[in-house]
């Protein structure tokens, strides 16, 4: 199994320059940044989060947490909630529930990213399966999602 195909064309449409690697079976990104012997600042987990009714992708280090607080103010929400899988497993038919690369856009969701990963040369992340992993230049990321940066992690 590759890379999910919708990620893959838009990175090759787009001329980026990526590797995939394969991993073992891991489901956190710490366990996952670990076994593929990877800083957890440079391993991107995308956690999902609910603002209201609408779904918002959120970008973070694999050592991080999302500081629920902080994240309120800068999405000027009066209260957001990290989602469970079941509710936003529909929005990536193509991904591993959970194992869903960082590109919201190409789903239509806005993307927030913690300011400690905008600051790594690169990112690895997840490449739609629970398998594999990719790695790319942070600012190739950043050109073609264009997400929002913030500081929201919290190392709890």
């Amino acid at each position: 199994m590759a890379m999910v195909k919708r990620v893959q064309e838009f990175l090759d449409a787009n001329g980026v320059k990526y590797e995939v690697t394969p991993h073992h079976v891991a489901y956190t990104s710490q366990e996952i940044a670990a076994a593929s012997h990877i800083s957890g600042k440079a391993m991107a987990k995308v956690v999902m989060v609910k603002r209201g009714d609408a779904l918002v992708m959120t970008v973070l280090p694999a050592a991080c947490r999302v500081g629920t607080d902080r994240l309120e103010k800068i999405l000027g929400a009066s209260r957001i909630a990290i989602a469970r899988e079941h509710e936003f497993a529909g929005l990536f038919p193509d991904c591993d529930t959970g194992a869903m690369p960082p590109f919201g856009n190409l789903y239509g969701l806005e993307v927030y990213v913690d300011e400690e990963l905008a600051n790594h040369p690169t990112i690895a992340f997840q490449a739609g399966n629970h398998r594999e992993l990719a790695t790319m230049s942070y600012a190739d990321f950043a050109r073609l999602v264009q997400p929002k940066v913030a500081e929201f992690c919290s190392h709890a």
